[in-house]
C-alpha cells in the first residue's frame, strides 16, 4: 500500500501551485531529490514514534521524508507563503506535524517541544551558524536536543570536524567537539538544489557527549574569541587582552610562543578552566 506522504504532488509542482520561488533573503536553498532527502532523514537512526525539530521546511521535502519514517515533527516557518503547503502535508500525516509561523531566532526550544528532540534542518544559510551555536552552548548540559542532523555550506561543515593544525580548525571546532561528537554524513554538490547554491553543502550530525571538563560555557567561548582572533599571532599577544588569559597559560603549562590552531580541543578547555578559576 502506498504511504499517503509518497501520493503527494512532487515538490516542484508543490512549489508552482503555491507560488514558492525561493527567496535570496531568507537564505532559501530547496532540495527535492526524495531519496536524498529519505537519506538524510536516516542520519539520526530511527524515528518512528520520535519527536523531531524541523527549522525552514519551505515546501516541505525534509519534512515528507521525516513524516515518511514515522517521526512527530514540530516545524517552524517564518515564510508565510510555505504554510499552505505544509498544511497539506499535515492532511497527509494526520496528528504528526504541528507548524509554528515563527522566526527560529526567537523560539525557546524547550518550552515549545517540551521533550527531547532530535532537530533535522536544511537550515537557511543566513541563520545557520547562529542557531548551531546556540544549540552548542545551551545550558544545562545534556541539552534539550538528542541529536542534530543538519545541512550546511561544506565549509562550515568541515569547521564542525576540523583538526588542530588545519587551516579549517578555529572557534565552531572547539565549541562542537567539547561536549559533542560531529561527523560529516552526508555531501551533497550544488545542483541537488533549487536554485543551485554557489557552494557545495554537506550533512553534519551531531550527537552530545559528557564534556571534557565542565566549564563555564561563556568562559570558553571568550578564550577562544581571544585566541582565534588573531590566529596568526602567538597566545601570549592574542590572550594579552583578555582577563587572566597569561597567567592562564602559566598555570596550563601551554607555551606562549604557540599559535591558537596548535592547541587541542582538551588544551582549550584547560585554559579556559583557568581563566575561570
Amino acid at each position: 500500500m502506498t504511504h499517503p506522504i509518497a501520493a503527494l504532488p512532487p515538490l516542484r509542482e508543490t512549489i508552482a501551485k503555491h507560488g514558492l520561488a525561493a527567496k535570496k533573503s531568507l537564505g532559501q536553498n530547496f532540495l527535492l531529490d526524495l531519496n536524498l532527502l529519505d537519506r538524510i532523514a536516516r542520519v539520526p537512526g530511527k524515528l518512528e514514534g520520535a519527536a523531531v525539530y524541523e527549522v525552514g521546511p519551505g515546501p516541505g521535502g525534509l519534512t515528507r521524508a521525516l513524516l515518511k519514517a514515522g517521526a512527530r515533527v514540530t516545524a517552524v516557518e517564518r515564510d508565510d507563503r510555505a504554510l499552505p503547503a505544509l498544511a497539506e502535508l499535515g492532511e497527509a500525516a494526520p496528528g504528526r506535524l504541528r507548524v509554528v509561523g515563527e522566526d527560529a531566532m526567537k523560539i525557546d526550544e524547550r518550552a515549545l517541544l517540551g521533550e527531547p528532540t532530535h532537530v533535522a534542518a536544511n537550515l537557511p544559510y543566513n541563520i545557520g551558524t547562529a542557531l548551531l551555536t546556540r544549540w552548542l552552548t545551551a545550558d544545562p548540559w545534556p541539552p534539550w536536543w538528542l541529536s542534530l542532523t543538519l545541512m550546511f555550506q561544506k565549509e562550515v561543515a568541515q569547521r564542525l570536524v576540523a583538526q588542530p593544525g588545519s587551516d579549517a580548525y578555529g572557534r565552531l571546532s572547539v565549541l562542537a567537539q567539547w561536549r559533542s561528537r560531529p561527523r560529516i554524513a552526508l555531501d551533497l554538490p550544488p545542483q541537488a538544489f533549487t536554485p543551485p547554491p554557489k557552494v557545495s553543502s554537506a550533512v553534519v550530525h551531531i550527537v552530545p557527549t559528557e564534556p571534557l571538563r565542565p566549564v563555564p560555557v561563556r568562559t570558553l567561548e571568550s578564550v577562544t574569541a581571544a585566541a582565534f582572533g588573531q590566529r596568526r599571532k602567538m597566545l601570549r599577544a592574542s590572550l594579552k587582552g583578555l582577563k587572566g588569559g597569561i597567567e592562564a597559560l602559566a598555570a596550563c603549562g601551554i607555551d606562549g610562543e604557540r599559535r591558537a590552531e596548535t592547541l587541542t580541543v582538551a588544551e582549550f578547555v584547560a585554559l579556559a578552566e583557568a581563566v575561570a578559576g
